[in-house]
């Protein structure tokens, strides 16, 4: 799995005016949660990037006051006018402590549907999980070789190993449908009988 290291400053003094002048000098303010204590930090606004603005799953290691921590990203604020980053939420992993996360999903093969003329389409690109961190993965791989014509794929039908799916089991993912092409062949082959 990626990971991306951000070397952070504790952040002794908050509020509006610290927040401020951290922001005027280019640096993030943050907050590590779930580990023993609470951790306010802030970073420069560019070691973010890579952790921002990415549809990967990452871990951040992120180096304060000495100190290590293992965490994903949790929750993000940007600001509504210039659409930078505003504050960043970690969340730290803690061995024996489930973590709620979104993993992006990846679809493998071609669909049998697809082959005989239909349309892939694409409902779900991530799923929230539930799963202790030495479980966490990059990506949940979904194999839709078998998916026919008019047939989709739902959430109930993934399947992975000690990890609990947050979403709704019905939700489709993906779906083979019908072109116009292939239902006008089909329509022009019923006027024929």
């Amino acid at each position: 799995m990626k990971t991306i290291t951000i070397d952070g400053q504790l952040r002794t003094d908050t509020g509006k005016k610290a927040t401020r002048q951290l922001r005027s000098e280019e640096k993030v303010p943050g907050v590590i949660y779930g580990g023993e204590k609470e951790i306010n930090f802030s970073a420069p606004a560019k070691a973010f990037k890579s952790l921002v603005y990415t549809p990967e799953f990452l871990i951040a290691e992120v180096k304060v006051d000495g100190k290590s921590y293992r965490c994903i990203l949790k929750d993000l604020q940007f600001d509504k006018l210039t659409d930078e980053l505003t504050h960043i939420d970690l969340l730290e992993l803690v061995a024996d402590k489930k973590v709620v996360a979104s993993l992006p999903l990846h679809l493998t093969g071609t669909p049998h549907g697809v082959k005989e003329g239909g349309k892939l389409v694409t409902k779900l690109k991530s799923l929230k999980i539930k799963t202790l961190p030495k479980y966490l993965k990059s990506a949940i791989e979904l194999d839709i070789t078998e998916l026919k014509l008019n047939e989709n794929v739902r959430v109930q039908d993934v399947k992975e190993a000690n990890i609990e799916i947050l979403n709704s089991p019905r939700i489709p993912i993906a779906s083979v449908v019908m072109t116009r092409q292939l239902k006008q062949e089909e329509a022009a082959g019923d006027k024929k009988k």
